[in-house]
C-alpha cells in the first residue's frame, strides 16, 4: 500500500514538474484562461492540459480524449512520459495546423456550443488537419433548412436558407418550391451572433442585417450543433472574402475582427421621449457597435428606435444621472447621452446595470470615428 501511495505521489509530482518545464504550454490547450492558475486537468490520450470547463467537453468524446485530474488522480509512468513528450504547443501544431483565418476561435465567455464544436472539430473530426473536411463552410455556397422564428406569431418554422458568395447574399424562402426569396440579406451588412438564452435554444443564432438603413433581426437554430456552427462559419467566410475584395490592402489580422461581432451590452432600461415629459417605458436595449437599439420585446424583428453613439470629438457625451427635475422614471439610476441633436435619458434598475451601460457607451464615445461611420451618422435617423 505504501509503495502504491509513493508511486502515485511520485508520478503526480513528476507530471507537475514536467508540466512546469513547458512554460509556453501553460494555460488551457483550447486557449481559455484559468483565472491565473495552472489548468488542473489533462487529456492523457491527446497530451494536453485543459481547464475545468473544457474538461467536461473532452469527457463527452471519450473515444478521442480521456481526462484526468493533474492533482487528484493517479498517473501511470507511461502516461506521465506521454504528457512530457507532447504538451499544448505540440497539439496545436498538429490539430490547428490548417485553421482557416475566418474560422471562429471561441473565448471563455462564448456559449457552450461554440466551445464544444471547436474541440470536436479539432480532435474528433480533425478538420484543421484535413482541409477537405472544411468544405461545409468554405465552399462559397451553402443551402439547407433552419428553424426560423416568425416575425408576427413567434413560432419557429422550417425555412430554406441559401448562402451564395457569388451573389454576396444570404436568402431564405417561405416555401420549399418558392422561386423568389422572402428576404435577401447582403453579406456587406450582415452579422451573426449566438444567443441561446435569448432565443431559448442552446443552438440559437441571431442574424442581423440592414434594411432601409434600419436593423432587422432574424432568429434561427438547427437541432444539430455542428450544422448551425457550420452555418455561422460559412457566414464568416463569406464576409471574409467580401472584405478581401473591398479592402485589398488589408491583412487577415485587420479583417478577422470585422467578420462577426458580439453585442457590447444588452438588457432592460427605461426610456422617455424626445420632449422628456412623457413617462418612462421599459424597453429591451442592444448596443451593437455604435448603434443603440431598443425593442419592446428582445425577440422583435425590428427595433422601435435606434440611436447613433458617436465619438467625443463629434460632440457625444455620456453622463451619470438625469438632468434636474426629471420625472416619470420607476428605476432610480439614470444615464444621459448627449448628442449634437438632443439628449437621451435612460433609467437602470440597479447601480451595477448603470455602471455596465455607462462603460459600454463610454467605450464607443472614446473611440475615434472611422470615415465610413461619419457616413452612417449623416444618414442616421434618431428615432424617439
Amino acid at each position: 500500500m505504501l509503495q502504491f501511495v509513493f508511486s502515485r505521489v511520485y508520478c503526480i509530482n513528476r507530471a507537475r514538474r514536467k508540466w512546469k518545464e513547458f512554460e509556453k504550454t501553460l494555460g488551457c490547450a483550447e486557449g481559455h484562461t484559468s483565472l491565473g492558475r495552472d489548468p488542473d486537468w489533462a487529456s492523457y490520450t491527446l497530451g494536453v492540459f485543459i481547464c475545468l470547463s473544457c474538461s467536461g467537453i473532452h469527457r463527452n468524446i471519450p473515444q478521442v480524449s480521456k481526462v484526468k485530474s493533474v492533482r487528484l488522480d493517479a498517473w501511470e509512468e507511461a502516461q506521465v512520459e506521454f504528457m512530457a513528450s507532447h504538451g499544448n504547443d505540440a497539439a496545436r501544431a498538429r490539430f490547428e495546423s490548417k485553421v482557416p483565418s475566418f474560422y471562429y476561435r471561441p473565448t471563455p465567455s462564448d456559449c457552450q456550443l461554440l466551445r464544444e464544436q471547436w474541440i470536436r472539430a479539432k480532435y474528433e473530426r480533425q478538420e484543421f488537419i484535413y482541409p477537405e473536411k472544411q468544405e461545409p463552410y468554405s465552399a462559397g455556397y451553402r443551402e439547407g433548412f433552419l428553424w426560423k422564428r416568425g416575425r408576427d406569431n413567434g413560432q419557429f418554422l422550417s425555412r430554406k436558407f441559401v448562402l451564395t458568395e457569388r451573389e454576396g447574399a444570404l436568402k431564405y424562402f417561405n416555401r420549399n418550391d418558392a422561386k423568389e426569396p422572402k428576404a435577401v440579406m447582403k453579406i456587406e451588412h450582415l452579422n451573426a451572433t449566438f444567443q441561446p438564452a435569448k432565443i431559448g435554444h442552446p443552438h440559437g443564432l441571431q442574424v442581423t442585417y440592414l434594411k432601409d438603413n434600419s436593423t432587422r433581426n432574424i432568429f434561427i437554430y438547427h437541432e444539430d450543433g455542428k450544422e448551425i456552427v457550420d452555418w455561422f462559419n460559412a457566414l464568416r467566410a463569406a464576409r471574409f472574402h467580401y472584405l478581401q475584395v473591398a479592402f485589398p490592402g488589408a491583412s487577415d489580422a485587420d479583417l478577422v475582427p470585422k467578420l462577426s461581432r458580439n453585442y457590447l451590452k444588452e438588457g432592460y432600461m427605461e426610456k422617455t421621449g424626445p420632449k422628456q415629459t412623457e413617462g418612462f417605458r421599459k424597453r429591451w436595449f442592444t448596443m451593437d457597435d455604435r448603434r443603440l437599439m431598443y425593442f419592446k420585446d428582445p425577440l422583435d424583428a425590428f427595433a422601435r428606435g435606434e440611436v447613433f453613439i458617436g465619438s467625443k470629438e463629434s460632440g457625444y457625451t455620456v453622463l451619470h444621472g438625469f438632468p434636474p427635475s426629471t420625472q416619470g422614471h420607476h428605476w432610480p439610476h439614470g444615464i444621459t447621452i448627449v448628442t449634437p441633436d438632443r439628449k437621451f435619458l435612460f433609467a437602470c434598475e440597479t447601480e451595477s446595470d448603470q455602471r455596465e451601460w455607462v462603460a459600454a457607451f463610454q467605450k464607443a464615445v472614446d473611440r475615434p470615428m472611422l470615415p465610413q461611420e461619419y457616413a452612417v451618422e449623416a444618414h442616421f435617423k434618431h428615432k424617439p
